[in-house]
Order: C-alpha cells, then structure tokens, then sequence
C-alpha cells in the first residue's frame, strides 16, 4: 500500500489544523499507513515566506480593507496562475516529494498548493495520484479554490457545497463531510443545559488576535454578574499579566491558560465561546456544540464562516467590549431562553466526527487505480 501526503501552509491556522487533524485521524485507523504533512511554501522559501506571513497577518488584522481588496482581486482574476509559474522551484521540489514518496493520495488544505500540483504537473510530475481539496472555510469560498484540478472537494456543508455547484463546481466532485476536527470531540461530553442552582455561566474566551482589545473584553464580561470566565492566551504571557492585572482590579477571579492540548473539553465544557470567526475556531466550536459570539470577522474568507453561525441562529456578532457583554446577557437571560435555542442550533451544525469520516474516506483512495489528475473545475 502506498502513502498519503498532506499539503498544507502556514497562512492562516485552518489549514493546518485540518491538515494535522486528518493526519491523527488516518494515524489513528490506519496504524501502517504511511502519512506526511508538507508545507512546500515554507520548506521552499524559509524567511521570506516567513515575511510574507507576518504581511498577510499585519493586512488582516490592521488593514482589513486592503485585504479584502486583495480577496476579491484572487477571486475575479487568474492572479495565481500567473504567479505560479513565478514559483518553479516550488513546483519542482513538490513534485520531486510526491514521487520519491510514492504518495499514491495527496490531499490539500491550501489552494495554492493546488495550482502549484497543476504546474508539476503539466511541466514535471508524471506519476498519477488521486487528489482531494478540503475546503477550510465555509460559504465565501475564493474562486482560487476550484479553479485548479481536484478530484474532490470536501466541504463542511450544504451551504457550502451550493456556493460551490453554483460557481460550475460538477456536484460529483463535491463531499459534505465536515471539517476536520481533533478526534477528541467525538467523545467529549457537553453541557446541553444551562446551569444547576449555585452554579454559573461559563463563557470561553479565546484570544487569538485583537490583543489590544482583550483586557477590555475581559473586563466587560467580568462585570456581568453569574459567569465564571476563563481565557486563553495562547503563547503570550504578557496578554496573560494584562488580563491577571485587570482580574485584580476588578476583584473578579478569572481562570487565564496559556497554550493547552485541552481545548476540545474547554470548549464541550462551557456554555458560550467568545472568539473570531476562524475556520477552525467556527467548526472546532460547532463540534463542541457550543454556541458562539463572534468578535472579529476578517473580509472575505472569514465572512461566511460568520453567516453559517448567524443564519442558523447559533450564536451573535459582537465587535466591543459593551456589545459582547451585552450578547452575553441577552443570551443568559431569562432562565438562557435565547441560549437554549442556539444550542439547539449549534447541534444541527456539529460535525464532532468529521476528521474520522474524511480519513476513511482517504484510506479508501489509498492503493486504488488513479486516472491522473482530471481536467480543472468547472
């Protein structure tokens, strides 16, 4: 049996969180298989793809409007297939992984390593593979996704596979099989009801940008009385002395975690998430079947990950400090009356198991006859 490789890169945590997620999987049901994850763009191009990171992130997160300029710019035009072929070496050195491993199943979390297999290709690559696109966002999917070669494209839902149909996509290419999640959320235990007598809310803050604005954030939801609050910090300790700081100004405790493994049980654990509408943080919190109030919304990728969560009713929008204290009291008031019918949303959503479905679905590749890449989307 041959092995499978996974592509991935590093702009944006989605993709490699469905790329290391769908690796544990398929680790999981298939101890002897061999599988890889390879980020091509910073394996290739080290610093400067390193660079061109931290100016995608500082676009995103200080310039949203140029970003979303430049989103809709990859959408309308064939910008990436030009610049593909800027990206030889790249290509040449992806082609030469593929054949010396004898990956007889590459799956790709990334779009650009899409049209970068369409350029080995045509150019190099002549052993056949079959290839699968998981699609790490939901609803505003950039053209750039399906406008190279795939066998597959594996959404996270019906409203994503329609955006899709829409563009041209064949229907038959197209798998609802969720998104990736870690395993642990299959089994994880979720709280379904609102608190007992004597206990409290427990809301779930993740701060994974916006840094500026959490130590407000926390002191917002602080004052609201009957909520227990814990906050990740990720890797920033001093975010965590902040928030710490204002915990004791306040006299409200507060739970502060830095980066933890335990995040599937944090987030089954609580009653709300607070935190941006990510790929991976959206379908992660479905998964725990937890409702969400969204605080930042990046244009373009980012905004239908935003409409899956608020057109199902399974959460809010909140963008200040005041408004997301204010999401919050509207959502636990009344006995959690509005709570309750988000979380009766968020279930109709989660795919806590979606990683084990993919990964059998990608097994079952593994070994078949492949006729080669087949013509472009479309």
């Amino acid at each position: 049996m041959s092995g499978i490789l996974i592509l991935t890169a590093s702009f944006g945590e989605g993709h490699n969180a469905a790329a290391r997620n769908l690796r544990d999987a398929i680790q999981a049901l298939s101890p002897e298989t061999s599988v890889g994850i390879c980020d091509i763009y910073r394996d290739t191009y080290g610093s400067f793809n390193e660079l061109t990171k931290q100016v995608y992130l500082s676009l995103i997160n200080h310039a949203p409007g140029v970003w979303k300029f430049a989103f809709d710019l990859l959408d309308r035009t064939p910008i990436v297939e030009w610049q593909t072929k800027l990206h030889g070496v790249a290509a040449r050195k992806l082609a030469r992984i593929i054949e010396q491993s004898g990956a007889s199943v590459v799956v790709s979390t990334f779009p650009g390593c899409n049209h970068l297999l369409d350029h080995a290709y045509r150019h190099r690559l002549k052993r056949p593979f079959r290839l699968a696109t998981i699609i790490t966002d939901s609803i505003s999917i950039n053209s750039v996704w399906h406008r190279s070669c795939s066998e597959w494209f594996i959404v996270g839902n019906q409203a994503t596979a329609d955006v899709l149909i829409r563009a041209g996509v064949p229907e038959y290419k197209i798998r609802i099989d969720g998104f990736p999640v870690p395993r642990a959320f299959a089994s994880l235990n979720r709280p379904g009801k609102p608190p007992q007598p004597g206990e409290k809310w427990r809301v779930l803050y993740v701060v994974n940008s916006g840094h500026h604005l959490a130590p407000e954030i926390v002191r917002s939801i602080l004052a609201i009385e009957n909520v227990a609050l814990t906050v990740t910090v990720g890797r920033h300790p001093t975010l965590g002395r902040r928030l710490e700081e204002v915990s004791r100004e306040t006299g409200k405790p507060l739970s502060i975690l830095g980066w933890t493994p335990d995040m599937p049980r944090l987030m089954a654990s609580n009653h709300l998430i607070v935190s941006k509408a990510g790929g991976a943080t959206v379908q992660e919190t479905l998964a725990a079947g937890t409702p969400m109030i969204i605080t930042q919304v990046i244009p373009g990728q980012e905004e239908g990950n935003a409409t899956l969560v608020l057109e199902a009713e399974a959460g809010a929008f909140a963008d200040t400090p005041a408004t997301i204290a204010q999401a919050i009291r509207e959502a636990i008031g009344n006995d959690g009356e509005v709570w309750k019918k988000w979380q009766a949303n968020v279930a109709r959503l989660s795919r806590p198991d979606a990683a084990d479905l993919i990964a059998k679905f990608v097994l079952s590749l593994n070994g078949s006859s492949s006729p080669g890449l087949p013509p472009k989307a479309g």
